[in-house]
């Protein structure tokens, strides 16, 4: 192992579990014994790390913010000059990434936090906290975009943001109701014309 290399850790395994399984079977419906199970971590090594479950859903969701961040911060949606097209490269990227089966593209923090909002406060907030730090990326992008355009209106580059993080977490809730993939790539699409229609010349 070089110095860069990172050890997989038993706390790493136990993490790397929910994204497996709670996008498959939704928060409450797993169960820790699942979780040690997927991770090969015993019960013991799980309490080592995590005092709850919800210690661990907490701990989760920061864990695939971050693995998220990275593959978004090196994708190719960066590339454009033209700011515009930098926000619409990245929805184009968002429908790229609807391949394989439901739970391999869906979001953990949407789904935890549709199970939880009401009754973990904690959940609630990371999830939250993973969604909108997400949604800030975009912000620069879509405020160089306004400018760029002359956009003036009753709208922030900080709300179409969040919008596009409303839109896929609704396209992946209509993707696993039908059980049609097809469903959130048409949503996408959606979202894609809409954003053009901002900007369009007026």
């Amino acid at each position: 192992m070089t110095e860069t290399a990172k050890r997989v850790t038993a706390k790493d395994k136990l993490l790397a579990a929910a994204l497996k399984i709670v996008r498959a079977k939704g928060y409450a419906a797993t169960n820790i014994d699942e979780i040690c199970a997927e991770a090969g971590v015993t019960k013991g090594g799980f309490f080592h790390h995590f005092k709850s479950k919800e210690d661990w859903a907490v701990a989760a969701a920061a864990y695939w913010s971050q693995m998220t961040g990275d593959l978004f911060e090196k994708a190719p949606y960066h590339e454009p000059e033209d700011p515009l097209q930098r926000v619409l490269a990245y929805i184009a990227f968002r429908k790229d990434l609807l391949s394989g089966e439901l739970a391999e593209f869906t979001c953990l923090l949407g789904t935890m936090v549709q199970e939880t909002y009401g009754t973990s406060p904690a959940i609630r907030a990371a999830c939250w906290e993973g969604i909108s730090s997400h949604a800030d990326t975009l912000v620069p992008y879509i405020q160089a975009a306004m400018d760029a355009h002359g956009i003036r209106g009753d709208w922030t580059a900080q709300s179409l943001a969040l919008h596009t993080q409303a839109v896929l977490q609704g396209a992946f809730i209509l993707a696993k109701a039908s059980e049609d993939p097809q469903r959130a790539a048409e949503s996408v699409d959606h979202l894609y014309r809409y954003v053009e229609l901002l900007f369009a010349d007026r």
